[in-house]
């Protein structure tokens, strides 16, 4: 199992400190977003990227859309890679939705994990008025959807300068329309549509591990409402406020990514 794991999810690890920090990247991506965070904790963390089966270098042969059709198939890649290390105490970095696959997977097996980061997380995109605002109407998400089906390619094209910002930078976003083009069309359906019609609100008082929330300035995919709202129901969280811009500030920012972060594990 232990060999298996390492390449089904595409394991890697490097850095030298006795605490290990795992970074989990988000929809439509894989690994390669930490490229600008990850190396700065090498030297004194033990660093630890995987790609979800389905995503990046995974072994898209072990893909089960029945397992994949919930974030609790999510969870489980998460516990599984904790396993195969024979982790315990770790820091959880998620990106976007895997804020919430990490967190679910800490309500599982809390002791692989002393904290969590979570970056531009969100409980439920989809809005719930008058009582939640997550920044999407279900015909948005619906649209979304139908468009990926339709049009992919035209779909990446659309998303990734929305949800990238940082409009002066267009290379930011050109890679991330790439790195959604290289995914199999199908399975980032099917992450979409699990991502975005998730709902994780009823979870959130059974988290026990601490968390820093980041929230970024102007991200069209979890605004500061939700934030706001996570805080306000996660024991033990943290909220700063990124000056970051968009929803990949591991891209756009690394180094404000990496100083609040540490600032956080460091208890400054």
């Amino acid at each position: 199992m232990t060999l298996d794991v390492r390449e089904r999810n595409n394991i890697k690890v490097f850095g030298s400190g006795s605490q290990t920090i795992v970074f989990a990247h988000g929809f439509g991506c894989d690994q390669e977003m930490w490229r600008l965070v990850a190396p700065s904790f090498e030297e004194h963390y033990r660093v630890v990227l995987f790609d979800y089966v389905g995503s990046g270098k995974s072994r898209l042969g072990d893909y089960d859309s029945d397992k994949y059709n919930d974030l609790q198939g999510y969870a489980q890649d998460v516990l599984d890679v904790m396993e195969t290390l024979e982790l315990r105490n770790a820091v959880f970095v998620g990106h976007s939705v895997s804020g919430m696959i990490g967190m679910l997977a800490s309500i599982r097996e809390p002791h692989y994990f002393e904290r969590l980061v979570m970056l531009g997380p969100s409980p439920r995109y989809m809005n719930d008025l008058p009582d939640y605002y997550g920044g999407f109407d279900k015909r948005d998400i619906e649209e979304l959807l139908t468009m990926m089906q339709m049009n992919f390619v035209g779909w990446a094209s659309y998303l990734a300068p929305i949800v990238m910002q940082n409009a002066e930078r267009k290379e930011l976003a050109e890679e991330l329309e790439q790195t959604f083009c290289s995914r199999d069309p199908h399975i980032a359906r099917q992450f979409a549509e699990v991502t975005f019609m998730s709902d994780s609100r009823d979870s959130l008082s059974q988290a026990e591990v601490p968390t820093l929330i980041l929230q970024c300035a102007d991200d069209s995919i979890s605004p500061a409402e939700v934030g706001e709202y996570l805080h306000a129901r996660l024991k033990n969280s943290r909220l700063e406020q990124m000056t970051a811009r968009g929803h990949y500030p591991q891209l756009s920012h690394p180094e404000e990514t990496s100083r609040l972060i540490k600032a956080y594990l460091t208890g400054a």
